[in-house]
Formats: C-alpha cells, sequence, structure tokens
C-alpha cells in the first residue's frame, strides 16, 4: 500500500517521488559500453535509441523529425501545430523568439503564440509537412489532441501517418461532457489500422484504463520542463519516478490480464540530463519523450528557446517561452556526443548507454530491473 500522509485532520495525500529523489544503484556486474543494446521496438516499429521528440514546434519541424529518424529516434510532428497553419512558420517562431528576447513584458511571446495558433489548420500544409518526413524514409508520427482526433485523423492516414499519438495535458479513457460526443478512446483505437499512443497520465488507474482501450502505448507525464506551468495554472502535478513505475505496474498487470499484450511506457518530463533518461529508463519506461532537452540543437525551429504546445492555449496557457543557453551542437552531438560538458545536457544516448553497462545491463528490458534507492 501507498504510503499515506497526513497533511491536515482528516486528510491524506499519497506519497510521490521526482526522479531526482531516486538515484540508480550500482550492481555486483559491469559490461563493455559496446556490448550495450538501446534499441525497443513499439508494434512493427523498430528504433535503434528509446528517443521521441516532444510534439512542439519549438524542437519539431518536418526536417528535424526527419534527422530524428535517421538517427534512430522518432520525430513527431504536432499536426495542430504551426506548420499546419502557416507557410512561413520559421519566420513565424523567429517573430516569437525575437519578442521573447526583446520584451520585458513576458505575456508579449504567448500572445503572439496564440495569435498564430488561431489560424485555420490547413489540410494542404499539413499534408505538405507529413510528405516531407515520409518521402525521407524515416516513420511518420503526428500528434492530435483528444478534441481534434476524429476530425484530423483521416487526413493523417492519407498523408502517410504511420504511428499516431493522442497526447493532451491529462487525458482519460472516460471522459464526461454535458454538450456533444466525447472522444471514445477504445473505439477510436479499434478501427484504426495504426499504432496509437496515448497520455498523459500519472498513476496506475488511468494507465491501466488507456490500455484497456487498446492503445499500443501510454504516455506518462505532460511534458514538465522549466518552461510548463500546468502545476502553477491547474495544481495538477506528476512526480515523474512514482508515475512511471506505476504505469510499469499497470502494464505488468495489463500483461496478465490479457495473456501477452504488451503496452509501452514513454516517460515524457523532468528530463534534462542523460541521467534523468537513465532513470526513467529504471523505474519502468521503454522511451522517453525529448523536448527541453533537445531545444539547443542547431536543427531545433527555435533555436534554443522552448515552450510546449499548451503555450498557445487560447485563453489558459500553461508554459512559458523560455530560452536557454546555445551549444552550437548539432542533434547528432546532443544524442551521441562527444561531449565536453559535465552535466549530462550532450551525448544523451552515450550517458544511458554507460549507466546501463556501468549497472552490468545489456538491454532496456533488463536495466528496468535495475536496483533504486532514495535521496536522504
Amino acid at each position: 500500500m501507498r504510503d499515506q500522509v497526513e497533511i491536515g485532520m482528516g486528510r491524506t495525500a499519497m506519497r510521490g517521488y521526482d526522479l531526482d529523489d531516486v538515484e540508480i544503484v550500482p550492481s555486483r556486474r559491469t559490461r563493455s559500453s559496446k556490448d550495450v543494446s538501446l534499441a525497443w521496438q513499439i508494434d512493427a516499429y523498430r528504433f535503434d535509441i528509446p528517443a521521441i521528440t516532444h510534439p512542439t514546434d519549438a524542437v519539431v519541424s518536418p526536417a528535424s523529425a526527419v534527422r530524428m529518424g535517421e538517427l534512430g529516434g522518432l520525430g513527431v510532428l504536432n499536426a495542430e501545430g504551426l506548420w499546419a497553419r502557416h507557410t512561413d512558420v520559421e519566420d513565424k517562431i523567429a517573430d516569437v523568439v525575437r519578442l521573447a528576447e526583446e520584451s520585458s513584458d513576458l505575456e508579449a511571446p504567448i500572445a503572439r503564440l496564440q495569435e498564430l495558433h488561431s489560424a485555420p489548420i490547413r489540410l494542404d500544409l499539413l499534408s505538405e509537412a507529413l510528405r516531407q518526413v515520409k518521402d525521407s524514409g524515416v516513420t511518420v508520427a503526428a500528434r492530435v489532441s483528444p478534441q481534434h482526433a476524429e476530425e484530423l485523423t483521416p487526413d493523417l492516414l492519407a498523408a502517410g501517418v504511420e504511428m499516431l499519438f493522442v497526447q493532451g495535458t491529462i487525458i482519460s479513457a472516460e471522459h464526461v461532457a454535458r454538450d456533444g460526443e466525447p472522444l471514445n478512446l477504445k473505439r477510436f483505437i479499434n478501427e484504426l489500422d495504426v499504432p496509437v499512443v496515448a497520455g498523459g497520465v500519472g498513476d496506475y488507474r488511468t494507465a491501466m484504463h488507456l490500455m484497456r482501450t487498446g492503445a499500443a502505448g501510454v504516455i506518462v507525464g505532460f511534458g514538465q520542463s522549466r518552461a510548463a506551468t500546468t502545476t502553477q495554472v491547474l495544481g495538477i502535478g506528476v512526480p515523474m519516478a512514482t508515475a512511471v513505475a506505476d504505469a510499469a505496474a499497470a502494464r505488468r498487470d495489463y500483461l496478465d490480464e490479457t495473456g501477452g499484450r504488451y503496452v509501452h511506457v514513454i516517460a515524457d518530463g523532468g528530463l534534462s540530463y542523460s541521467g534523468d533518461i537513465a532513470k526513467a529508463i529504471a523505474c519502468g519506461a521503454d522511451a522517453v519523450m525529448l523536448g527541453e532537452a533537445l531545444s539547443e540543437s542547431t536543427e531545433s525551429p527555435a533555436q534554443g528557446y522552448y515552450w510546449t504546445s499548451a503555450a498557445a492555449h487560447p485563453n489558459l496557457p500553461r508554459s512559458e517561452i523560455v530560452g536557454f543557453a546555445g551549444t552550437d551542437a548539432d542533434l547528432e552531438k546532443m544524442l551521441f556526443g562527444p561531449s565536453s560538458d559535465p552535466y549530462g545536457t550532450l551525448n544523451l544516448m552515450g550517458g544511458l548507454r554507460r549507466a546501463m553497462a556501468k549497472t552490468g545491463y545489456r538491454d532496456l528490458k533488463e536495466f528496468q530491473k535495475v536496483g533504486l534507492m532514495l535521496r536522504g
């Protein structure tokens, strides 16, 4: 039973832990990092590294999605983002960045982003953006919100999308609505021929509910970063170490329930350093979603600035636009080095590989069994 802490008379709260609260414990065995595999597979799609881009326009363009795929990961384009609304997206993003750099008013760049997102989605632009990814030969993935999933998905499939991400800040399999018909996620998934990854979630029960809809993967978290303000705006937070471990427990129980159907757990949030990635996998994740950690790559459209897609919400934005010091590192160096940075912001996959080697594990599934210890 999870620890219940009394926070006042008659009111308790569950204890949860962030990735910063846990440490990986070495075992009696080590091995050469050359013998470690970072490969993983979801449905029919195999990837050399467990890295997926968080679907924000700040990091993901058609070109950077292609590059991520060429390097062995998965780039996810936001189907409701600027690439689907404007022809001159680079200029529009540069305008947002300029406001973030020059304005003392923190609201000005957000207001500009909201304005840009008020333009209607153009299916011709969206199809062209996805075509660029498809023509490269890498896996084509796109993100839609639960509110627009049924509307946009037929066009996404026609444009060549091979993996669909239905992603919101918090998503559930059971949405109650007074007006209109909410998305029936189970029916929606069962009618598709492509794997669907859904999230984010923060607890065992919701993860289990999403697994029972037929989702191929479940996203844990909502992209917590120095930019995200969901906790301040909604009071909702996800302690990632606990949430990933709970989702992994749901995966195990669902595997038993179904007699062998495995649902992948994807961690999305609190992942700034290679050590964070290692700890997320150690807690039970099969792969991680990287946003802020890739924002400084030379391929990122915002060139060192970062925000989540929730920044453009028309009346309740939940992300700042945050700038990071540039590294002049391309995506390959961000992921594979070499690195002269001592903190784990470069060579992200090299850090994961070395953590696995130092604890004696050969692959990601084995590494999920590594020992963990709480700080303090």
